[in-house]
């Protein structure tokens, strides 16, 4: 343990559960009533409402081996060409094998997804994908419809939710065993200000960290609480440095930030082509499968054609698909595209990379467990060494229902005892200096323009510097007891969580010496497997300083010493 903690009052209440799990996303909400149906008193903690969370934003689908011809090995090839040799292959198999039932048992939950005129589950294609493999819902709403089967169903077995809440820190026993989270509700529901569920198990299912960037496609709440968490934890984090830029995301103008509206890459699995001012389709001839080439391939493309061109923007082309198959399939893009003042029937869409997904996050096993006992990790902010490099279309929804499964499963074999919190949180010795709410937009412009799609030795050390002098600053006012010092509160919280996640991705950034996947050095064009074909491992020391660990192979070690 690292002894670290947010600076936050001490909890005003508490509960008592089995299980609490953060996050109300596919993996959040599956784990919760997996857990619950083994027996386990289970808490469901969430940021905003248990609808808010960042998976009914998905647009695409999920991707599985469901159609005919169709295997899992053929869906772990794709998988493991996207990861640019980083994926963890039996990471991989136990996604792709268990993947199709989880599927299924997700229909049985309630989901609906489309169908064909004979009744079969629709399936298209997405970038990286050599089959027909993507599930979808309501055209391109399969997030919406998988977040509300899972809403309903939870609400259905009574889970205890709490809403509103911002998770703050992990509790802990005298052996540094998890024993439940302190956290602050947002002035509604039942409890109110900063409390405590005390829980020997601790599911981390808090999404993504995309708000780290000025443009994402990831919600507002999207802030990296739980990796931050995890590291003020001392847990291990890895392969932080591969952060998804989704290529098709509709631009809105330079200067547009938060979170921006995505155009999902089934639009280019349904044929749409990816073109100049002029018209000109470049992707042909870059990438076998052209615009359906694997995600990091098609953004780096778009941005060379901008650099080249002078311009902020390419255009995605699907005149060709008529009205009606606009206003069938893509009711939602069409929405948002006609929102902004484009029409998609009658003109190109202007799109441009955006931040989408953090391909690593909290270290994980096969088990979902981390470097911490008792706690957990699912979704978009653990690492399971399932996306390697770069994730395939689609993988990300499926990944949180596999592993859900596999987490109740773990828990409710080894039912942990109910343990008492060492101390009380915010009696810590080392609590964070918290930043200025200001501080969260120095930090998105600093992460665009240091660590966003093109990056270098240059970019990153300056990066590196401006982040490291806001973190000073902090601590110089904390230490003068300046009466301008940040006070407690959400939106200091956050900023504090960006910083953290910030320092941490820029740190393994900047030691990632080639170019891999989702992580492109201009400075170092080139995949060097023979020296960086390793995961970089990091963990925050006491003093809060992230400290950057190469593994001595491509496979990920043990998380216990025991395994």
């Amino acid at each position: 343990m690292t002894g670290i903690r947010l600076t936050a009052p001490a909890p005003g209440w508490a509960i008592d559960a089995d299980v609490v799990v953060v996050g109300s996303g596919v993996a959040g909400l599956t784990t919760a009533l997996r857990c619950a149906a083994a027996g386990l008193d289970t808490v469901v903690v969430t940021k905003a409402r248990l609808d808010d969370g960042s998976t009914r934003w998905a647009q695409g689908g999920i991707a599985a081996a469901l159609g005919e011809g169709d295997t899992p090995e053929q869906h772990l090839a794709d998988t493991l060409v996207a990861g640019a040799g980083l994926c963890d292959e039996e990471a991989v198999r136990t996604l792709v094998t268990e993947g199709p039932d989880a599927v299924r048992r997700l229909i049985t939950t309630g989901a609906h997804f489309d169908t064909t005129d004979s009744g079969d589950i629709a399936l298209t294609r997405e970038g990286g994908h050599h089959r027909r493999r993507i599930a979808h819902a309501g055209g391109d709403a399969t997030g919406a419809e998988i977040s509300r089967a899972l809403v309903e169903a939870v609400r259905a077995a009574a889970l205890r939710i709490i809403e509103n809440a911002l998770v703050l820190d992990l509790l802990t026993d005298a052996e540094g065993r998890t024993a439940g989270v302190s956290l602050h509700v947002m002035g509604e529901g039942q409890h109110d200000g900063v409390g405590a569920v005390r829980a020997p198990s601790v599911v981390l299912a808090t999404g993504g960290m995309g708000q780290v960037f000025s443009a994402t496609t990831n919600p507002s709440v999207s802030t990296g609480d739980g990796v931050a968490l995890a590291l003020r934890a001392g847990a291990e984090v890895s392969d932080l440095e591969f952060v998804q830029f989704h290529p098709t995301v509709l631009f809105l103008g330079a200067d547009s930030e938060g979170q921006q509206p995505l155009v999902s890459e089934a639009v280019r699995g349904e044929g749409a082509h990816l073109v100049d001012a002029s018209g000109t389709r470049f992707m042909v001839g870059q990438h076998e499968l052209a615009e359906l080439a694997p995600r990091d391939i098609v953004a780096k493309a778009i941005t060379r054609q901008m650099h080249e061109h002078g311009t902020e923007h390419m255009y995605l082309d699907a005149r060709h698909f008529g009205a009606r198959m606009w206003e069938q399939r893509f009711p939602t893009i069409l929405a948002a595209c006609r929102a902004h003042g484009i029409d998609p029937v009658t003109e190109p869409i202007p799109v441009a990379p955006a931040a989408h997904y953090a391909s690593g996050g909290i270290r994980t096993d096969l088990r979902g467990r981390t470097t911490v006992p008792g706690l957990y990790a699912c979704g978009e902010v653990a690492c399971t060494g399932v996306h390697g490099a770069n994730r395939l279309a689609s993988n990300s929804l499926l990944e949180g229902l596999v592993f859900a499964e596999r987490i109740a499963a773990d828990i409710a074999e080894t039912r942990p005892p109910r343990r008492e919190p060492a101390e009380a949180p915010g009696a810590a010795d080392a609590p964070v200096p918290l930043l200025a709410p200001e501080a969260r937009t120095a930090i998105q412009r600093t992460m665009t323009r240091g660590a966003g799609v093109l990056r270098s030795a240059a970019s990153l050390a300056a990066a590196a510097e401006e982040l490291e002098a806001l973190h000073r600053s902090a601590a110089a006012d904390a230490d003068d007891h300046d009466p301008k010092v940040a006070v407690p509160g959400v939106d200091t919280w956050e900023a504090t969580n960006l910083l953290l996640v910030s320092r941490v991705l820029v740190a393994a950034a900047r030691e990632r010496e080639e170019t891999r996947g989702c992580h492109w050095r201009e400075d170092r064009p080139d995949r060097d497997d023979a020296h960086w074909r390793r995961h970089l491992v990091v963990r925050t020391a006491a003093d809060r300083t992230p400290t950057v660990h190469r593994t001595e192979t491509a496979a990920f070690p043990p998380v216990r010493p025991s395994d």
